[in-house]
C-alpha cells in the first residue's frame, strides 16, 4: 500500500495545505475509506513493557490523533499501540496558521502547532465510547499555554483519564509552548514528577488499577541535563521514558524551502540525534526502565536500530505522511522477516546490542 500511496495518494494530499491534508487523513480513517490490514500476530514481535502486553513494538506517536478521534482505526493499520493527544485541560486553538511545513527533500516536517486540541472533556467523551474496545491507547497530557499552574494541568490529566488510558505520557518537551521545556530542569522536574505520580497512585488506590506513566523529553538537551533527568527519574516511581520529541536543530538539512521556519523538526533528519540521546539515556538509567524510541523511523531497519540502541518500543508519525497508511504493516512484515532470517526468537532480544556504539557519538550541534 505504501508504494501505491507514494504514486497516487501522496500527490493528491500534498496538493493541499499540510494541516488541511492532516484533517483529510483523519476523516478518511473515521469514515473507513482507509482499509485496515490483517494483523501480524507474530509471537516474535510481542513485547511486555510496564505491565502491558504489546502485540508488536510499533506505535503511532502523539500529535497525529490529537483529539482521540481515530485510535481504533490506527490500531487496525497494524500499530501495536496508539498514543492520542497532546491534551490540555481546556480547549485551545494553538499558534497562528500556517504552522505545519513540509521539507520534501528531507522527508521531514516542521510544526509549531502549540498543543492545539479540543480539551479534556471532548477527548473523555470519545475515549469513553470505546472503553470496551481492545487495544493499547496511551494518553499524552500537557499544559495550557496560559495556565497559571502547569503542574496542576498535568495532574488534572491523570485524574481525568485514569479509567480510560492504557498509559500516560507526560509531555514536557514540545518546543512550541513557551517555557514548557523549562519543566525538564531538575528542580521543576522533581516537583512535576512528585505531584503527577502521587495523583496516579492516589487514583490507583481508589480504582484498583495502576496506570503506567512515561516522561517524554526533548532531543536538544546537553549531556549534563541528561544526567540530571536520569538522577531525578531514579528517585521516582516512573514507568518509563519517551525519547524524543521534535528538535529545534536544523543541522544537515537539504531542503531550502521552509527550513528557516520556527518550530520543531521531525522526520528522517531527527533519527541520528534522537537515537544518540536514547542510547546515552539508556546508559545512564540502566536496563530496567523501559524506553520508547521516537524520531526518524521510516522502515524496519530504523525501527530495529532504535531497539538495538536501547528502546523497548518505538513510535512513528512523520514517515506516514510521506509513505502512507500502509507503512506500519510494511515495517512489521519486514521486522518479522528479519527476525526469522537471523533466527531471533523475540524482538526484545535485540535491545541494547548497539547502545555503546550510539552512546559514544556526539549529539549533533
Amino acid at each position: 500500500m505504501s508504494q501505491l500511496f507514494q504514486a497516487l495518494g501522496r500527490k493528491v494530499l500534498f496538493s493541499f495545505d499540510p494541516e488541511d491534508a492532516h484533517g483529510i487523513s483523519i476523516k478518511a480513517l473515521k469514515t473507513g475509506l482507509v482499509p485496515g490490514c490483517a494483523p501480524q500476530n507474530d509471537p516474535a514481535l510481542r513485547v511486555k513493557v510496564a505491565g502491558l502486553q504489546f502485540p508488536n513494538p510499533l506505535g503511532m506517536a502523539a500529535g497525529y490523533d490529537k483529539n482521540a478521534e481515530v485510535p481504533d482505526a490506527l490500531l487496525k493499520l497494524g500499530f501495536g499501540f496508539a498514543e492520542i493527544g497532546t491534551l490540555t485541560p481546556l480547549a485551545q486553538s494553538g499558534n497562528p496558521k500556517p504552522r505545519i511545513f513540509r521539507l520534501l527533500e528531507d522527508n521531514a516536517v516542521i510544526n509549531r502547532l502549540g498543543f492545539n486540541n479540543e480539551g479534556h472533556e471532548a477527548a473523555f467523551r470519545r475515549l469513553s465510547s470505546r472503553k470496551t474496545q481492545p487495544g493499547i491507547v496511551g494518553v499524552n497530557i500537557g499544559a495550557n499555554k496560559d495556565s497559571t499552574d502547569r503542574v496542576a494541568d498535568y495532574v488534572a490529566g491523570i485524574r481525568t483519564f485514569h479509567t480510560l488510558a492504557s498509559y500516560f505520557t507526560v509531555n514536557i518537551s514540545s518546543p512550541n509552548t513557551p517555557g514548557l521545556r523549562d519543566l525538564q530542569a531538575r528542580d521543576s522536574l522533581k516537583e512535576l514528577l512528585g505531584k503527577v505520580l502521587d495523583a496516579r497512585d492516589e487514583v490507583a488506590a481508589q480504582s484498583g488499577t495502576r496506570r503506567p506513566v512515561f516522561l517524554k523529553i526533548a532531543p536538544d538537551l546537553p549531556e549534563a541535563s541528561l544526567d540530571d533527568i536520569a538522577t531525578e527519574v531514579a528517585l521516582h516511581s516512573l514507568d518509563g521514558l519517551i525519547i524524543s520529541n521534535t528538535t529545534l536543530s536544523r543541522t544537515g538539512l537539504r531542503s531550502s524551502k521552509n527550513a528557516a521556519e520556527t518550530g520543531g523538526l521531525s522526520g528522517v533528519p531527527l533519527f541520528e540525534r534522537s537515537t544518540i540521546v536514547l542510547a546515552k539515556v539508556r546508559q545512564r538509567i540502566g536496563s530496567d526502565l523501559p524506553i520508547i524510541g521516537v524520531g526518524g523511523i521510516d522502515s524496519a531497519a530504523t525501527a530495529i536500530a532504535k531497539i538495538r540502541a536501547g528502546a523497548d518500543l518505538v513510535q512513528l508519525y512523520t514517515s506516514m505522511i510521506y509513505r502512507g497508511p500502509g507503512l506500519a504493516a510494511e515495517i512489521l512484515r519486514d521486522m518479522s522477516a528479519m527476525l526469522k532470517r537471523e533466527n531471533i526468537g523475540s524482538v526484545a532480544e535485540l535491545r541494547d546490542r548497539d547502545v555503546s556504539i550510539w552512546a559514544a557519538k556526539n549529539i549533533p550541534a
